[in-house]
């Protein structure tokens, strides 16, 4: 990790990567081949022992713009630029980095006050834009510099079962989507990629506010690009937005989407949607071909907390113990007991708690002493203005080989756990 702040910091005090207006401005094929008209034979950079390199053709685009700034910051300029030339060929629409290539060129010709200069005239014609890369290209070097303990998993993921085979989590704060796959060992990081965020940032609270939810969604369904207009890019991954809580704070909103971008885009500023977390579209492929809708959670979080399963265990198995104790209530026709889980607020669409009692009392009478179980129990956990949990699972009656599946929503309320909110999953 030493390492990689040092990679950081030589490429902020050599490069301050890549901050040149647009591409048009100076990295068009034409001014490209001027420049390297221009570049005297001398002009080779330092070389050095080579970093490892990444498969060019193979490697994602953003991981091949991380391996240019490393050599950049090694002293390795001529590799760099042999690497971004390679880069912007074969990715032409990725402005981010055909502004590093512009600026490794015009390093050969004259020195430059500092990277990503432009003449005066030349950057008062996009100021925002300019302001936005610096951005864009301070959240990609995150990358480098703040990794994810290994092992780690966000915070929210208290419990994930067998059966849910990814999931999905959001650090607004670094313009980072982070993909999970669920296998023997749990829940490992598996792929991280750069995501663009709201205009006005996270925290969304009504319709046309231009911010990112934060929260514990899940995947509803999966849109087609041939149901969607360019803008989406190669797909959606619509949300549960909004969520029983957000309805509970008085929340508004709609339509908040995983997606991609226009064909004609590579990726958009860190802050330029109207809510939804876009990706690039080789990336978002990614998640397209993995994720399943209903069952794949996607936690947004202003910014990411990360613990170790074994730190974990202890809430873990508290909270497990929590669900069991209301799955004994409910098994055992104890009406009483049960309804001690439920919070007076409690809600169900039009049913307040009294009502929601009788619907409880129907269903104990239904069981008949009937064993209970709840397969596949997914455990969510929140924290904002108050303690949340999210709950998923089958209940499963003996004798039956499927059941419902539900969602309890819990909140803390006199510092014991009460559910606001059950319902059946469609």
């Amino acid at each position: 990790m030493t390492g990689g702040l040092s990679v950081v910091r030589k490429v902020r005090q050599h490069l301050l990567v890549s901050l040149m207006i647009t591409a048009c401005l100076i990295a068009t094929e034409g001014q490209a081949r001027l420049i390297r008209s221009k570049t005297p034979s001398s002009a080779a950079a330092t070389q050095s022992t080579p970093l490892p390199e990444l498969k060019a053709q193979s490697a994602p685009a953003e991981a091949r713009l991380l391996d240019i700034y490393k050599l950049i910051g090694a002293g390795q300029t001529r590799q760099a630029l042999n690497k971004a030339e390679a880069l912007v060929k074969d990715v032409p629409n990725f402005q981010l980095a055909q502004l590093v290539y512009a600026d490794l060129l015009s390093a050969q010709v004259h020195p430059l006050p500092s990277m990503g200069h432009a003449p005066d005239d030349l950057a008062a014609k996009a100021p925002q834009r300019l302001d936005q890369l610096r951005m864009e290209a301070d959240r990609r070097l995150q990358a480098l510099r703040d990794r994810p303990p290994t092992g780690a998993l966000p915070t929210q993921f208290i419990e994930v079962p067998p059966t849910t085979k990814h999931a999905i989590a959001v650090d607004a704060s670094k313009s980072r989507l982070y993909l999970f796959e669920n296998g023997p060992n749990g829940l490992q990081l598996v792929a991280d990629h750069y995501a663009s965020i709201g205009r006005l940032g996270a925290d969304k609270s009504f319709e046309g506010d231009q911010r990112t939810p934060l929260g514990v969604y899940y995947i509803t369904s999966r849109l087609d690009a041939k149901k969607l207009t360019d803008f989406y890019g190669i797909g959606a991954l619509p949300l549960n937005y909004p969520n029983e809580y957000d309805r509970r704070l008085g929340k508004t909103g709609s339509g908040i989407w995983l997606h991609g971008v226009p064909s004609d885009s590579y990726a958009r500023s860190p802050n330029s949607t109207d809510g939804c977390v876009v990706l690039a579209n080789p990336e978002l492929q990614t998640i397209l071909d993995r994720v399943q809708p209903r069952s794949t959670p996607v936690v947004i979080a202003k910014s990411l907390q990360w613990v170790t399963p074994t730190k974990a265990e202890l809430q873990r198995r508290s909270l497990h113990n929590l669900i069991e104790g209301w799955r004994v209530a409910r098994a055992s026709g104890d009406l009483n007991r049960l309804m001690s889980f439920y919070s007076p607020q409690f809600a169900n669409g039009t049913r307040d708690l009294n009502q929601w009692r009788q619907t409880l009392e129907k269903d104990v009478t239904q069981q008949r002493g009937r064993t209970l179980q709840l397969k596949d129990v997914a455990i969510l956990g929140w924290k904002d203005k108050s303690d949340i949990l999210v709950v998923t699972f089958g209940e499963v009656s003996d004798g039956q080989r499927t059941g419902a599946v539900k969602r309890q929503y819990w909140g803390k309320e006199g510092g014991l756990w009460k559910i606001f909110f059950e319902g059946v999953i469609g």
